[in-house]
C-alpha cells in the first residue's frame, strides 16, 4: 500500500474512503484531528412535524449501521488510523451526540487515548422535540483526547481566556446551530449535508489546540468547515470525503475564504513572554531593599530584601511563597497578589513594572 506524504496532499480533499485513507498517510504526521463520524442515529422512519412537514433528520447511508457491533468495529478502525496519523504531542477531538459518544468514548480509551476534557455544545436554537416524548436534545458532546498522558499537547489558555472577555473558559460551550448563509444548500435548496457544524464551534477548537501553519485533518470532511475555518486561521488541512456532492459544496466554500493576515493571526500567550524574576526588579532599581509591600487590602505587609526575597512578621521567602503562606494556600501569583505605594501613597500591583520591563525587552530586541 503507497504510503501518502502530507505535504503532497496539504489543503486538498481526499476522495476517498476514510479508514482506507487514514491507513495510507504518513504516520505521526498532523497536528490535530477534528472528527464528525456517523453518529449511527437509527431513527426508525420519517419524522413530522405537528403540521404534518417533513423534519430533515439523517437517514443518509452513511450513517446506517447493520447493528452496534458493526459501528463499534468501524469506530475502532477509524481510530486506530487516527492515532496512527496523529503526532505524539498532537490532539483529537471527536463529536458526537448521545447516540454514539459513549460507545466512541470508549473505544477510544481502549486504544490507549487520554481524555482531557468532554466539551459540552449547548446548542442555543435546537430542533425541539415535536412529538413531546422526551427533553429537547440541545446538546451534542465533543471529546478531546492525546494519545497519552505524557503528551505535550498546545492549549492556548491566554487565547481562550481573552476569547471569554478574561474569564477562564469552561467545557459548556453556548453556540447557535448551523443557520442562514452559512449553511449550504444544494441545487434543490435544501440542505447539503444534514449535520454541518457551524464555523464558530470549529473556530473555538481550533484556535484552543492549535498554532499557525498547524496540520488538521479531517476524516469525515462533509461540507468543509474544518478547512475553511482553518484556512481562516492560517492552518493548513486535509480533508477526506467520499460524497463528490459535498467536496463539490466544501471547495466552493472554501475558495471563498480570505485568510487573516500575519499579525491578525497573533493571539494572547503568557507562555512567550519573558520570565522576570522579581530579583531583577530590585537590582534595576525599580523597587529598592527596604521596601514595603503589601495585599490590595492594605492588611499584610512584608519588606524587600536585597535578593529579591521578602519577609513579613511571620512569613519569609519568595513573594510567591510568602503570598501562598499569608493566604493558607499551596501556592499563589506573587506579581498580582503583592503591591507597592507610590509617591501619592496609592496602592499599585507590582505586576506592572513587570510589565514595563518586558515592554522594554521587546523594544530593545
Amino acid at each position: 500500500m503507497a504510503q501518502i506524504k502530507v505535504q503532497n496532499v496539504l489543503n486538498t480533499i481526499i476522495n476517498d474512503d476514510s479508514i482506507k485513507i487514514l491507513n495510507q498517510l504518513e504516520e505521526k504526521s498532523v497536528d490535530m484531528i477534528f472528527a464528525d463520524p456517523p453518529y449511527n442515529m437509527q431513527l426508525p422512519g420519517q419524522l413530522y412535524r405537528p403540521d404534518n412537514s417533513k423534519v430533515e433528520g439523517v437517514f443518509e447511508e452513511w450513517d446506517s449501521f447493520e447493528n452496534l457491533k458493526a459501528y463499534d468495529e468501524y469506530t475502532r478502525a477509524w481510530l486506530e488510523g487516527a492515532k496512527r496519523v496523529l503526532k505524539d504531542n498532537g490532539s483529537l477531538w471527536v463529536i458526537g451526540s448521545y447516540h454514539n459518544i459513549f460507545r466512541v468514548g470508549s473505544i477510544l480509551q481502549d486504544l490507549g487515548f487520554w481524555i482531557l476534557n468532554d466539551v459540552v455544545w449547548n446548542k442555543l436554537n435546537p430542533m425541539p422535540n415535536f412529538k413531546g416524548t422526551r427533553f429537547t436534545n440541545a446538546h451534542e458532546t465533543l471529546i478531546w483526547a492525546v494519545k497519552s498522558p505524557k503528551a505535550k499537547y498546545t492549549f492556548n489558555y491566554e487565547a481562550m481566556k481573552a476569547m471569554n472577555e478574561g474569564v477562564q473558559m469552561r467545557s459548556t460551550w453556548e453556540i447557535p446551530i448551523c443557520t442562514g448563509k452559512e449553511r449550504l444548500k444544494n441545487e434543490s435548496g435544501e440542505k447539503l449535508h444534514p449535520t454541518q457544524k457551524p464555523e464558530a464551534l470549529l473556530y473555538r477548537v481550533i484556535m484552543a489546540s492549535t498554532n499557525v501553519n498547524d496540520v488538521i485533518l479531517d476524516p469525515f470532511f462533509g461540507t468543509g468547515t474544518t478547512g475553511a475555518v482553518a484556512k481562516k486561521l492560517g492552518r493548513s488541512f486535509i480533508g477526506i470525503e467520499k460524497d463528490k456532492s459535498y467536496i463539490k459544496g466544501a471547495q466552493g466554500r472554501i475558495d471563498e475564504i480570505v485568510a487573516c493576515q500575519a499579525d491578525e493571526l497573533s493571539c494572547m500567550s503568557k507562555k512567550k513572554q519573558a520570565r522576570i524574576p522579581f530579583g531583577f526588579v530590585v537590582e534595576q532599581g525599580y523597587l529598592s531593599p527596604g521596601s514595603m509591600l503589601f495585599d490590595s487590602k492594605h492588611q499584610n505587609a512584608v519588606m524587600i530584601r536585597s535578593d529579591g526575597s521578602v519577609k513579613g512578621e511571620n512569613v519569609e521567602g519568595s513573594i510567591h511563597q510568602a503570598g501562598a503562606a499569608l493566604q493558607n494556600l499551596e501556592a499563589c501569583n506573587g506579581w498580582t497578589y503583592w503591591y507597592y505605594e507610590d509617591e501619592r501613597h496609592h496602592l499599585v500591583s507590582i505586576d506592572e513594572i513587570r510589565q514595563k520591563i518586558r515592554q522594554t525587552m521587546e523594544k530593545a530586541i
